[in-house]
Formats: C-alpha cells, structure tokens, sequence
C-alpha cells in the first residue's frame, strides 16, 4: 500500500486453524467515536496437513469462496501471495 493511503486502505491477514484469509481494510466512512474499519475478504489460502501444501481460493460476489484453478497447490505460501498481488485475471484486486 503506498504510504500516503495507509491511514485509509490496508491489506492484513486472518488466520485460522488451517486457513488465512487475505483482507482489505478501509477506513470507516463515517468518523463516529466507536466506527471500526470495514474489512473485506481478498482471498483464502487453505492448508492440507495431508499433502503438506497450500491451495488458493477466490471469492465470488457473495463473499464465497472457491477454488482458484489458475494456479496448483504449493508447499509454499509465497507461491500464492505472489499469484495474488500479480492478479493476471483481475479475480482479486479487480
């Protein structure tokens, strides 16, 4: 994110027993004491104990996630983090 947005946008991580989830968040568009910042599902990264690897999923407009076929499982999470900031289909960022 580039420096003169970070007090708006930010991107962090939800983690979970075997998933994280990659999420925008911006700031509240009402500056009330108490608003919190509005996060929005990017994508999810789910891990299999079995196989040792990661697979990527995307989200649909319902805020579901499916799988994301563009690219195989990994054993490294990298390998998904980069799929996601390259976004070649625009599934992601839009």
């Amino acid at each position: 994110m580039p420096e003169h947005a970070q007090h708006q946008v930010r991107v962090e991580c939800q983690v979970a027993a075997r998933h994280l989830t990659i999420v925008e968040r911006r700031e509240p568009w009402r500056k009330e004491p108490g608003s919190e910042w509005i996060s929005f599902p990017i994508a999810r990264l789910r891990y299999s104990a079995a196989d040792k690897s990661w697979t990527l999923y995307c989200r649909d407009r319902n805020i579901r996630f499916h799988l994301y076929d563009q690219l195989a499982s990994s054993n490294r999470v990298d390998d998904l983090l980069t799929e996601i900031d390259r976004d070649t289909t625009c599934i992601f960022w839009g």
